[in-house]
Parts: structure tokens; sequence; C-alpha cells
């Protein structure tokens, strides 16, 4: 008899022959050495022998190595939520991803439900049908549930099963996957030879790159209960009790020593309690230390959420890592595999102690509300304090952002980027005397009114700012953005999270470190926090109930991502920092000089740094082409020509690739206009609205020019550099916004405030009015 645990003649064919014959078994199989580091099998000679030592995943980022996988799917998943048939979209999706699965190389058996439900729906059209016919049930707004609930379940199962299972051929044959019944009884499972056929057929179907699909046989049998105390033959040991395809799923997936069970019903994951409920959190891991009040059982199917987590919670002291998820989600089984914070994933051994980030963002949230129940001095306490710590622990910063240096530098990390890590005393100094200033700055922030109405006797209407709520600021290199960061959300008395990049993690652990001990004098230490878990960028911007504000500082790539994966939270920032400076006809030269040395070379990384020259064409013929072009040289300045620059020079600068480049090095282009008007349609054609300079002495072209140009910076007759929140008086910044709404430019303390309307009354309602009984007055009184 041949089993599940002795198959060595077929390894040895799959070995020698299949996997060459069959080129997509044989990705599997090399897909099968990465999840060697992992305990995942390896291949099927440790499969078949039992020798595998099989643990679960520790981390979410582990799942793309599972190999193979079992996909349940609940009742609430395959029927339409009217009850009224199966949810074809919904299967398709499903289908199409284990398709791809299928297709990577990974084995997959599917669990399924529905045979009852399609059996049901068939059967109660042809009910109706017959019984309309009789005339001997009228037609009703009852008539489906009335006719449906005549039908023997076994019946319908025993139509239901063939339909179902000619659906699941179509779909499959669409992606070129094979795919086989198996129907399962408790005879199966409780009868020694039955269950090694069984098992022996699951591992023979999947060595022939064959998807099967299983279900209990609901025609002959009923549901089965094979208790928790039952010994499974031929082992000696207890198994689970099969009540569900929840049990079922579990019980097949340890027996096949799957990598990964994906339990796909109608709600998100676990909660610590049932999710209408008040204090309801959702579990994105759980372990079976867990403490978790369960609901009721689901209205379609035969399992509940118990049943889920004890299944779960079963197959995982078996080894197999399993993720409960909403399989409505779409993509659900891609982005689990993708690592992505989807369902809750069950593991024993998580890779590490800290808090989960969902609790940190709800902390942060509740923190906010304490900072802002505080007076301003008591927030600008807050903040000095934290400039104080800046200095007199300087040296304990200093050596951790040594270690993070000497790690960037053994990985090769690019030299700007090692020039925005580095910190040094007299950075410290700079960014203690910043956060002073937004102390000093925080009495007028948050509650100030901006407006009183008397709307009419005795109704006093007025708007006040408060802050945002939650913000996440994700930033590169620069561990100084934290203090100024953090100093921004105590002045606006907003929650923060923090997500800086692994270049940093000495650095900013250092700076945290002192952000707590300064909030923890106020008594709001859980207002800002260091996400320094191994949460993906992706999951954080899908946590819309937690974060209200994304703030993302670093490349232009790192902003241009997190704009595109942010589909629900808005992101204030800027992508790119094309920044020019205009010389016109009337600049002087020294000053032209000047300002081009310093808006290119004064830190050439920075996103206000210029990356376009634009010059007069009048200046092509005198003096004040070459001396710019002759310093820009002797700064190491590699120049590019703009294509009207090109066609007026026989030997010049190479021609730039594109007008619309951020070189963040020391690189330019220089491009000639005609005239003002031409420089502005050039800078709104290829520039970023980030920051624009004109350099002239007519006073009434620089008027035009600051006035037209529609950036959130513009500058007569200085440095592009100066576009920053330090040098405006705001303190610091978080960041430099070039959007149209809400805040733009350098943002301090007031672009992360927003309002909200206080009216107060005697007994006043809107009827009163309607019915000339109160009159209107809209009286504007002054703020104070």
């Amino acid at each position: 008899m041949c089993n599940l645990f002795n198959l060595s003649g077929k390894v040895g064919m799959l070995k020698n022959g299949f996997f060459r014959s069959n080129p997509m078994l044989y990705s599997a199989r090399n897909f099968s050495v990465k999840c060697m580091h992992y305990g995942t099998n390896v291949d099927k000679r440790t499969l078949v022998s039992g020798e595998r030592k099989q643990r679960t995943f520790s981390d979410r980022s582990q799942l793309k190595y599972a190999r193979r996988l079992v996909v349940k799917l609940g009742s609430a998943v395959i029927t339409r939520e009217d009850g009224n048939g199966l949810a074809l979209g919904r299967l398709a999706s499903i289908i199409e991803q284990v398709a791809e699965c299928h297709h990577e190389g990974r084995e997959c058996i599917m669990v399924t439900s529905g045979a009852v439900a399609f059996g049901r729906q068939k059967l109660t059209q042809e009910l109706l049908m017959s019984l309309s016919m009789r005339e001997t049930l009228s037609p009703s707004d009852h008539t489906r549930e009335d006719a449906g609930s005549i039908l023997d379940p076994r019946a319908a199962a025993a139509v239901g099963q063939s339909e179902l299972m000619a659906m699941y051929d179509a779909m499959f044959s669409q992606y070129n996957v094979k795919i086989a019944q198996v129907l399962v009884t408790k005879p199966d499972f409780y009868n020694e030879e039955t269950r090694k056929n069984l098992f022996c057929t699951l591992s023979e179907l999947i060595s022939l790159n064959i998807v099967p699909i299983v279900n209990t046989n609901d025609a002959v049998s009923p549901p089965m209960y094979i208790h928790d105390d039952t010994v499974v033959p031929g082992t000696g040991k207890k198994g689970i009790g099969i009540k569900d395809n929840d049990s079922l799923s579990a019980l097949l997936a340890a027996e096949i020593q799957s990598d990964l069970l994906i339990m796909m019903s109608d709600v998100d994951g676990i909660y610590n309690k049932p999710p209408w409920e008040d204090g309801a959190r959702m579990m994105h891991t759980y372990s079976s230390k867990e403490q978790v009040q369960f609901g009721q059982k689901s209205k379609v199917g035969t399992g509940g959420m118990d049943s889920k987590v004890n299944a779960a919670t079963w197959a995982m002291a078996r080894g197999v890592s399993v993720v409960i998820c909403n399989g409505m989600q779409e993509k659900a089984i891609k982005t689990i595999i993708s690592g992505r914070k989807v369902g809750t994933f069950f593991t024993d051994c998580p890779s590490n102690s800290t808090t989960s980030v969902d609790i940190i963002a709800e902390n942060a949230r509740t923190g906010s509300r304490v900072l802002q129940k505080l007076t301003p001095s008591e927030r600008a306490s807050a903040i000095h304090t934290l400039a104080d710590l800046l200095i007199e622990k300087k040296e304990q910063i200093l050596e951790a952002n040594a270690k993070d240096l000497e790690e960037a530098t053994k990985s090769g990390l690019e030299k700007p980027l090692l020039n925005r890590l580095s910190l040094s005393a007299g950075k410290l100094k700079t960014l203690s005397i910043g956060l002073k200033q937004i102390a000093d700055s925080s009495y007028e922030n948050v509650g100030r009114v901006l407006r009183r109405t008397k709307l009419a006797e005795n109704l006093m209407l007025k708007q006040v700012t408060v802050p945002i709520g939650v913000l996440l600021v994700i930033f590169e290199s620069r561990p100084d953005s934290l203090p100024q960061v953090a100093a921004l959300a105590m002045a606006s008395a907003n929650g923060l999270l923090l997500k800086g990049g692994k270049e940093a993690a000495f650095s900013n652990k250092a700076l945290m470190e002192l952000v707590k001990e300064s909030l923890q004098s106020v008594g709001a230490q859980d207002s800002i926090s260091l996400v320094s878990t191994r949460e993906e960028i992706s999951d954080l911007l899908a946590m819309e109930k937690h974060i209200d504000l994304i703030i993302p500082r670093g490349s232009s790539d790192l902003v241009r991502s997190i704009q595109k994966q942010s589909q629900h939270i808005p992101v204030l920032g800027h992508a790119e920092g094309i920044c020019h400076v205009y010389l016109d006809k009337d600049a002087d030269p020294i000053k032209a000089i000047k300002i081009v040395r310093d808006a290119k070379c004064d830190y050439p990384a920075a996103c206000n740094a210029m990356e376009t020259l634009l010059l007069h064409e009048d200046h092509l013929n005198g003096s004040l082409f070459t001396e710019i072009c002759n310093m820009l040289k002797h700064e190491g300045v590699k120049i590019h020509a703009g294509p009207k620059l090109a066609t007026q020079l026989t030997f010049g600068p190479p021609p730039a690739k594109t007008m619309r480049h951020e070189y963040g090095s020391l690189e330019c282009c220089i491009e000639i206009v005609s005239d003002m008007d031409a420089a502005i349609d050039h800078i709104h054609k290829f520039g970023s609205s980030h920051t624009d300079v004109i350099v002239t002495e007519n006073d009434a072209t620089a008027k035009q020019f600051l006035n037209a140009v529609d950036s959130a910076c513009v500058f007569h007759n200085v440095s592009s550099r100066f576009a920053d929140g330090f040098r405006f008086g705001l303190g610091a910044e978080v960041g430099i916004s070039t959007a149209r709404i809400h805040a733009r430019g350098p943002v301090g303390v007031e672009g992360l405030l927003t309002t909200k309307w206080i009216l107060e009354g005697t007994d006043h309602t809107a009827a009163e009015f309607n019915e000339g009984k109160r009159n209107w007055l809209h009286e504007n009184l002054p703020l104070n």
C-alpha cells in the first residue's frame, strides 16, 4: 500500500525524469532551495521520508518562501451576499491567484465549500418552476426562501458538486492548470487504509503538477465529527476534531506538511473581541498566548471564529504557518505571499517582541489628545527639554552616529547620503537653536481663534486651530530630521509615527530616547514613537484608520513611491526639487555669480539646490556667461547644455538628456531664454513648483516674476537655498510641500494644524429661523 511517507520510487521519477519534462515542476524544485534556511519543504525526499523538521515562519516577510500552500475557501467567500448562488467574480479572482502561484512553482491544494449552495440554487429554480406550474404555491417575496428551506442539503450537495467542479475546471483551464476532485468523508481519516490512500492520492496529484480540490462528500455523509481525542490510525497521535472545512484544511495542511495555510472567510482577521463591540482591535499577529473573546458563528457556513482559531493554532503547532483573511479582499493570496500585513498571521515564534505598530498608532492618537489638553507653556517646556538634551547628551548621540557611518561606509552608501547621515556638534547646536525657536512660537498654535461670528442673539460661532491627528513621517538618511519633526509634533499637539531608514538605526534610536524623555516630563511619552519593527512601508500606508497624514522626506523615488501607494491617506511633500535661477538681462554680474555658486554648490544634494540656470540671451555675447561657466567648472560642477544653448555653441557642454531632471549632485543644466516671459514659460513647463529665483536689478521685472511664477517659493536676488524652515524662522520643517491644497513650501507648525468650528448657544433650533421666530445677524467680531 502506497502512502504519503513511502514514495521513494515516485521521488526517483521526479528527480530523474519528470522534472526535466516539466519545467514548471523544475522551477518548483529550484524554488525549494531558497526555502531551506526557513525550514520549509526542501524537496520531496524530506517530505515523503518524514525527516523534515517543520517549523512555522517567524515573520511575514518569509511567506514568499512558502512552497506548498493550502487555500481554504469558506462558504461566505464562495456564496453571494444575498445567498442566491456563487460569487463568480470573486471566485475567478481567487482562482487566478492560485494559478499564478502554481505557475511560480508553488504546490497548491484547495479546500472548498459551495456544493450545497450551488445545488440549492439550481434545485430551487427547478422547484419554483414545478410549484408554479402546479399552482400550489402563489408568488410572493418569500417564494425563493420558502422553496430553498424544504430542500434536503444532501440532495443539494449531490447536484451542486458536479456543477462546482465543472466551474472550477473551466476557470482553471483558462490558465492551463489541471485540477482533480478529492471528496472525503469520516472513514477516510478514521480508517487506516483509506487514510493512507487519501494522502497517497494527494501526493501523487501534486507530483503530477495537478491542483487537488478537496471537499467533504456531503451527499452521502453528514458533517464529520471526529472528536479531538480520536487517535489517528497508524500514528498513535490525537488528531483534530473535524467539524467543518476549517478543521479539515488544518488537518490536510499538517498531514501533507504544507508551509502555509490561507483560510479565507468573510472577516478581515481575528479581533480580540467581537468586531462590533467597543474596544475591538484587529490582531495582525496571533500566538497561542493571545486572549480572544469570540462572537457568533458564521451565518453562512458551519464554522465560527473559534473554530478557525482552534484549527489555525492546531496546524501552527504542527509547523504550518497560517493566515486567516478576508477572501473578499482583492488579491488577498498574492498580497499575503508578498509579505504585506493582510489578515491575521499565526506564529508561535515571532521575530521580535516589539509592540504592534497598530498599538503604537493607537497610543499616538491617545497621546495627541494628551498633548492637546496641555497648556502652551507645558508643550513649550517639553520642546525646551529636548533642545537641552541634544547638547547635554551630544557625546552619546555622536557615538551612535559614528556606528551608523561605519556601517554605511562598509555597505558603500553614496557620498551625498553619507553627508546627510552625518551628525556633528555644530549640527546638534543648530538643531537645539531651531527647537527653541519652535518652543517659543508654540504659544499661539493650538486653539488659536481664526474667526468669531455672532450668528444671532446668544449664538456665537468661532473657528479654532486643532492638530491634524496622527502623522506618519518617513525619512531617509537624515537623523537630524527626527528631533525637528518631533518638536513640530509637540508644538502642534499631533501624534507622530517616525519611520527612519535602516542606515540611521543607531542614531535614530539614541535621538528617540531623548524625545521620549522630554515627553515623559509632561506625561505624553506615547504620543511619538519610532517604528522600528519590520513593518513594510506599504502596510503603514494602508493604516487609514490610524494615520491622518503622511509626510515623506527623502529621495524623489521614495516620495513618488509613497504618493503612488497611498490611496486613502493624503501625502504632503514634493517628489522633485527642480529649482531654477533666472539671470535677467538687468542682473548684476557679481550678485549673479555669488547667488549661482551658493544655489548649486553649497549643498548640491538638497532639494532646494539649483538644477537649471536660465540665462537671458543677451548674456551669451557678454562676459557673464563665460564667468559663470568658469566658476562652475572651478567648483567641480559638470555642465549640461539645454537645446537652445547647444545650437548656439560650436564647442560646448554635452546636451542635457532632459530639461526636467533633478541632479542632486555637482551637475546642472544651462539654457538660454529670450526674455522673462520665456523664462517663466520654461519654469512652468519643466519645473516642479518647488523654488525658483530671479536675479535682476529691475524691480518691475522682479515684481512680475514673483507674481507670475506658480511655485511654492519664489525669490528675488537670493539663493534658492533659503527655501528652508529654519531659515524662514519656523524653527524647523517637516518637509517642503509643492501641493496646491493645505500647506505649501517649508511646512512648520502651522502646516500641521487644521481647524474646527465651535458653536455656542442657549436653546437655538434651525426651525426657529425658518419660521421667522429668530433672526440671523452674521456679525463678524474681533478675535480677542
